[in-house]
């Protein structure tokens, strides 16, 4: 009984002082966690906030935004737990190799991460733009951290990383609202090069989709095996640009055949030498 009662004596004491020598760290502890907590939620909250007014892209605001959190919470937690006399330089130790083991074993979506956040940032394209890159071309759906997708006219889904293709050439088809249709024709040699040219640009004359103050084009470019070469470039607006793209084809067609000219077929002049038997 004695030793029962001398045990838990000695229990209470020793709660008594680990109290005493913990219990104001404790509590101060908490109380900077709860008050950092509410802290990092009205910081979070300010930098989400001017995040979607500031950066161009929504999704790329919070995910940002998210992280910043996190890093916030990691070190308050750090922090405490310093304050209550855990040492912390372990934690960090681990963190650290953990982080780099992530790191290198995710090192192919870091890149695409990485090249999402420029994409997002500098905007080569948007969605709805008809754009050519990595070999491929399509219609921007979607924009994501990791991936872009595209839509071919034909409505197949291409899924391009955003790595290879920030890093990459990209050509964007719309960016522009204004888009150059050209096209290229040719007449014949025995055909009136001045009548063909006034054929060609009354095309462009009548058309009203075409932009009458861009600069449009006909011009003889080259003297070719079986005809003379014209380049036709009208301007339009980018909405306009595929209807003309399929419609000038036939229209200039019409327009040099109306004028008695043709477009000839490619040939070739061959020349036979008899060699007398002498």
């Amino acid at each position: 009984m004695d030793s029962l009662e001398t045990n838990l004596a000695a229990f209470y004491e020793r709660v008594i002082t680990l109290g005493t020598e913990y219990g104001g760290k404790v509590l101060l502890a908490l109380l900077v966690l709860i008050i950092g907590l509410w802290v990092i939620s009205k910081l979070s909250d300010a930098v989400r906030h001017y995040s979607l007014k500031g950066l161009p892209d929504e999704t790329l605001a919070k995910f940002l935004t998210n992280i910043f959190e996190v890093l916030l919470k990691v070190l308050l937690i750090i922090s405490v737990a310093s304050m209550v006399g855990i040492e912390t330089t372990s934690f960090v130790a681990i963190l650290g190799a953990a982080g780099l083991a992530v790191g290198l074993a995710l090192q192919g979506s870091l890149s695409n991460f990485a090249g999402g956040v420029m994409v997002l940032i500098f905007r080569p394209f948007k969605v709805s733009d008809y754009v050519e890159a990595q070999g491929l071309e399509g219609v921007v759906k979607d924009i994501g951290i990791f991936v872009t997708t595209l839509e071919t006219f034909d409505k197949r889904i291409l899924i391009l990383p955003n790595g290879p293709l920030a890093n990459g050439n990209i050509i964007n088809h719309t960016a522009s609202k204004i888009r150059a249709v050209e096209i290229a024709i040719g007449i014949s040699y025995s055909d009136d090069i001045a009548k063909g040219k006034a054929a060609m640009e009354a095309v462009l004359v009548n058309d009203s989709r075409i932009l009458q103050d861009q600069g449009n084009v006909v011009a003889v470019v080259d003297l070719g095996t079986s005809s003379v070469d014209f380049l036709v470039r009208a301007f339009v607006n980018t909405e306009d640009y595929w209807s003309l793209f399929f419609d000038i084809r036939p229209m200039l067609k019409s327009a040099v055949e109306e004028a008695g000219l043709s477009i000839p077929f490619p040939q070739r002049d061959v020349h036979l030498f008899q060699e007398s038997a002498d």
